[in-house]
Formats: C-alpha cells, structure tokens, sequence
C-alpha cells in the first residue's frame, strides 16, 4: 500500500487517480498507523514551506515520517513542495520578510532534513524571458543512473510550477538538473528517499512511467 500524505497542501487527488490507472493501491491519509504501515510514501504538495511544515507538526506526522523513512527506509517520494520539505532549511518562512533583530537577516524555516540542503528562491537576470514562478513544461537531464528514470530516455519533459529551488550541497545526492536561464536542480536521490520538483501527476505519459517506476521500486 502506498500512503499519500496529507498535509492539507494540495495536489492529493490527482496524484492517487494516477497511482489508480496504474494499478497501485493508494490511500489518502493523515492518520499516523496508516502512514505506519505503508509499504512506499508519497510527500506530494504545493504551497508555503513554513505552512506545510507547520501542519506536518501539529498532525503529529513528522516522528512517523522519520521513523518510517529514516530508521527503516520505506521508499518515498517527494513532490514540488513535498520534494523541498525534505531539505535542512528554507528561505520560504512562516512569515517571508520577518528578519533576526539581531542580526539583519531574514530567518530561515526549518524542514525535515533528510538532506543536507537548502531550498533557495529562483532568481533571473533576463526577468522578461524567465518569469518566475518557473510554470510550464521544460527539459530534465539526467546527471546519474537510476531505476525512477528507467524507460524514460534522455531529456525528458515535465510539467513545473515553482519560485524556490532544492540547493543540495552533496553533488552524489543530484539526480537530474533543469535549465531556467540559469540550472537548478530538479530531481534528487539518496538511498530510498527520492524528490522531484515538477509534477510527475501532470506531466503525461513521462510522469506516468516515473511514477510506475516508483511503484515498482
């Protein structure tokens, strides 16, 4: 059984109609022993990083979740926002614009830390060829082998919409890169825990055999 988190930030339903067509049995689901019992996780999500955080705590879900990935290495997958969560810190607070009194600088929220990254938001110079959000659909390329990407081929296409960024600082930790004037990094992996900042759910029949990819993982 695959548990979907729910952290009430969006993107549920479209990721289990997904999971369904492929023949996968997916709950829905915030309730702790269901996520407990899930043999992979989905962290799907699209949102604030400090509000999700925030709910992900006052569920009582984020112990589970370390348990459950951490300690005992359940296969999950991140999503967009689900993907950033898995980073140390982001520049994407509870409240953006609150500074340090102290020090001068804006406060950066604290994520689940399954890697040791930042989640950083995107900035162009060109800001009339790259707007930012990064909506639409553009190339992945691939930087190492690994069975989420099997079937897919090279470069290929997928469905984006975000303004931050997953700054990984372990290279090995680097799956695949995105060009939006300058790259970023769109896909990460470590072990049994994989993220994805595009949307596999909206993403046709590309996002569709990575998602089967998972399932068979």
């Amino acid at each position: 059984m695959i548990a979907i988190v729910d952290y009430g930030m969006g993107n549920l339903h479209s990721v289990k109609r997904k999971l369904d067509q492929l023949g996968a049995v997916a709950v829905i689901t915030s309730d702790p022993k269901e996520i407990e019992q899930a043999a992979k996780l989905i962290l799907p999500g699209v949102g604030h990083f400090g509000k999700a955080m925030e709910k992900l705590n006052a569920l009582g879900i984020r112990d589970i979740l370390d348990q459950a990935v951490i300690e005992r290495g359940i296969p999950v997958l991140g999503i967009c926002l689900g993907m950033q969560l898995m980073a140390k810190t982001s520049e994407e607070g509870l409240e953006q614009g609150t500074r340090n009194k102290e020090q001068g600088v804006r406060s950066k929220e604290q994520g689940l830390g399954w890697f040791d990254a930042e989640v950083l938001r995107l900035e162009v110079k060109d800001s009339l060829r790259f707007k930012i959000p990064h909506t639409g659909w553009n190339t992945v390329e691939i930087e190492k082998e690994d069975k989420l990407f099997e079937g897919i081929g090279e470069n290929p296409e997928f469905y984006f919409v975000h303004a931050y960024h997953f700054k990984p600082n372990d290279a090995n930790d680097v799956l695949a890169t995105t060009q939006h004037e300058a790259s970023f990094v769109s896909a990460v992996s470590r072990g049994n825990i994989y993220g994805v900042q595009y949307h596999p759910e909206k993403s046709h029949d590309t996002g569709m055999k990575l998602l089967e990819n998972f399932v068979r993982l």
